[in-house]
């Protein structure tokens, strides 16, 4: 599979009021469209009382599946505004179902647009977001007394440690693009006066925050 940018949580929920209507976001990764079929089902059943239930999804390296549903509110003022969100912030492989209680205000063509689209953006913006990126797997090995100095230019240099584990040593896994791993490791063995030892590994997928 190819990289990509996805919501950094599996699933999450985002709502918000406008004009006494209430509108919640249910987004959630997928792998397949019987994913996307199956989650806007579950939401659809969980608020069986709703208004709408309106849906949107992207699946595929290339978003070769795009679909969408206004569920009953106008054409073209909810669920292409969701789809439009989920194309704007580059995501793929995620579904997202918006629900609308409708409060007894009518919002117009314009203000479904904003409340749909708006929804969508705000709620992806909380959820966080990933880019699922090809990385080789380096672990760092140094002593204790060394640990938080590492750690701090790590992440003053935009390295994500994956994980840390403590024994005799500290050991920290930090995914590295292929093509820098041997001036990391200049640099690193330098920085730390030779004090520390590589242990390079495959290449593969590692999630990395896109803040």
């Amino acid at each position: 599979m190819a990289n990509y940018i996805t919501i950094a949580p599996a699933q999450f929920v985002w709502e918000q009021d406008i004009k006494k209507s209430r509108f919640i976001l249910n987004i959630a990764r997928i792998t397949s469209e019987d994913d996307a079929r199956a989650f806007i089902e579950n939401i659809t059943k969980q608020h069986y009382k709703a208004t709408h239930n309106v849906f949107a999804y992207l699946l595929g390296d290339n978003d070769q599946i795009q679909r969408y549903s206004d569920n009953g509110e106008p054409s073209g003022t909810a669920g292409v505004p969701m789809l439009e969100v989920l194309q704007k912030n580059n995501l793929h492989d995620v579904v997202a179902v918006v629900t609308r209680y409708f409060g007894g205000i009518k919002l117009g063509a314009g203000g479904l647009i904003r409340a749909y689209a708006g929804t969508t953006a705000e709620g992806v913006k909380a959820a966080g977001l990933v880019a699922r990126l090809t990385r080789t797997k380096v672990t760092l090995t140094i002593d204790y007394k060394q640990a938080d100095m590492l750690q701090h230019w790590l992440t003053t240099h935009d390295y994500q440690i994956i994980a840390t584990t403590y024994d005799t040593a500290v050991h920290l896994v930090v995914p590295v693009a292929e093509v820098e791993v041997p001036e990391f490791q200049a640099i690193l063995t330098d920085f730390l006066a030779g004090h520390v030892v590589f242990q390079i590994g495959e290449k593969t997928f590692f999630e990395i925050s896109t803040k």
